[in-house]
């Protein structure tokens, strides 16, 4: 297995984990019940794990992702344009 991300995000990781999904990219979330441990502060950041088969394409398919949003934020002109 291999850590695709770590983030103290449970948005973020909700919303990898849907992708990852969304594309039969098998994962697991690691950390994701330290909230008891930790008292619901956010402090330990929870891991997405892959197979080691899988990295490459789970790394893909958030790049390409990530170059989407991106562009739509650019075009709500959320964020700035580049040049």
């Amino acid at each position: 297995m291999r850590e695709l991300v770590r983030t103290n995000d449970i948005v973020l990781v909700s919303a990898v984990g849907a992708l990852l999904d969304g594309a039969n990219i098998h994962h697991l979330v690691l950390d994701q019940n330290m909230s008891v441990i930790e008292g619901s502060l956010g402090i330990l950041p929870r891991r997405i794990l892959v197979h080691e088969d899988d990295n490459r394409a789970a790394r893909q398919l958030l790049a390409e992702v990530s170059k989407r949003v991106e562009a739509q934020l650019r075009e709500l002109q959320v964020l700035p344009a580049t040049n």
